[in-house]
């Protein structure tokens, strides 16, 4: 049995939940509730040392990191989320390094809470993810201009850039960023979303019961 331990509202969840989907990979999910701080209790550290999600159980292996987890799905049941030539390997992955190094770590709850505390509430922990994700957007849609970019990030044809992408722009509009500012990644969301496996891993779709938003 597959297992996936993950956040609903969890970009790197978000991201694995998506693949799975993509890939066809039934499986079963574990809440790790972030805002009751779950994911610093024993269950999830004997599982996932950085006391993080997501991590993913398959093929009888614990895997953590989103990334290295999408990377792994394309090794052993790929190939779906990359371009078979170097180049464009290499596009994608700046593509999605750009979205999940850049943007999303600055963003996570853990920094957002920090922040508030450092500056006594001057700073709120939505002005901070606004200021960042437009930040970032603005270099992505810059790089989405390369002429490389198709119906998706990368041509036309979903890859892991898109798999980063689509939870980022949950974020940013959450948050109030306006998309009018970004047409090239608003446009590649709005594609996406028709996909049933990205619709499929919505936090909407996978929201626990009862959960408070």
């Amino acid at each position: 049995m597959v297992m996936l331990h993950e956040y609903w509202r969890s970009s790197a969840s978000y991201r694995v939940r998506i693949a799975l989907g993509l890939f066809g990979i039934e499986h079963d999910r574990v809440g790790v509730d972030l805002l009751a701080g779950d994911q610093r209790a024993t269950a999830n550290l004997t599982l996932n040392k950085q006391g993080l999600v997501p991590t993913l159980e398959i093929d009888g292996l614990v895997l953590t990191q989103s990334l290295a987890i999408l990377e792994y799905l394309e090794e052993t049941r790929g190939p779906l989320l990359l371009p078979t030539d170097a180049a464009g390997r290499a596009r994608v992955r700046a593509l999605a390094h750009a979205v999940a190094m850049e943007i999303a770590p600055v963003c996570n709850m853990s920094v957002r809470k920090h922040v508030e505390v450092l500056t006594d509430g001057a700073m709120s922990p939505i002005d901070w993810q606004h200021y960042y994700i437009t930040r970032g957007f603005a270099a992505l849609e810059a790089m989405l201009g390369d002429g490389k970019t198709g119906d998706f990030c990368h041509g036309d044809s979903i890859s892991m850039a898109d798999l980063t992408l689509v939870p980022q722009v949950y974020n940013a509009q959450r948050v109030g960023v306006d998309m009018t500012a970004f047409p090239r990644i608003a446009a590649i969301a709005a594609r996406l979303a028709e996909v049933p496996a990205v619709a499929a891993a919505h936090p909407d779709m996978t929201r626990p019961p009862k959960t408070v938003i």
